[in-house]
């Protein structure tokens, strides 16, 4: 004799997010932004109906779980000693664990993933001056031109396999000059 299940109600809408946003992380990181979202569901122990009402669309749950890729950054901007080497490498990780998550943030985009962009920049813009006073960036060296060696590291590691994403991002930061330390 089949068992009822107790349904428990809005109870449970805060683990099913956080259940979907761990689920859609390793999903994106294997497939890419494109996996189909009933997979993203099922890994989260959830069905789609709960995905649709937490995330209508596609780009609310890749926005979604870039937030929370932009929330980590700015919570490593703001510890005591952070360098922007510590948080290129942050951003490293980022793009290694889902390369198309970090490419839908450096693009420009209009409305909230713009607004992620510009958090980003704000808070790799509040260690430039020390990462250019102990030479771990090109005398020079702007914002915009650590965005963009995000965008580049970004792009060069979506031509790789998984597994070549560390050493090639590593390498790839080395030749811009700026000196990345990941976690």
């Amino acid at each position: 004799m089949p068992t009822s299940r107790t349904n428990p109600g809005p109870a449970a809408a805060a683990r099913n997010r956080a259940a979907l946003l761990e689920a859609a992380h390793a999903v994106f990181a294997e497939s890419g932004t494109a996996a189909p979202l009933s997979s993203i569901a099922r890994r989260a122990g959830v069905g789609q109906g709960s995905l649709y009402r937490h995330f209508p669309d596609r780009l609310s749950l890749v926005a979604a779980v870039v937030e929370e890729n932009v929330a980590e950054l700015e919570a490593a901007a703001a510890a005591d000693g952070a360098t922007l080497a510590d948080l290129l490498g942050t951003t490293t990780r980022h793009a290694v664990e889902s390369v198309a998550v970090v490419d839908l943030l450096v693009a420009d985009r209009p409305g909230r993933m713009l607004q992620l962009r510009e958090r980003v920049e704000t808070a790799l813009a509040a260690h430039l001056d020390a990462a250019l006073a102990a030479g771990d960036v090109p005398p020079g060296t702007t914002v915009a031109d650590v965005m963009l060696g995000v965008e580049l590291v970004a792009g060069a590691l979506t031509r790789r396999p998984p597994a070549e994403r560390t050493a090639t991002a590593v390498h790839a930061w080395r030749l811009l000059g700026m000196r990345v330390v990941l976690p």
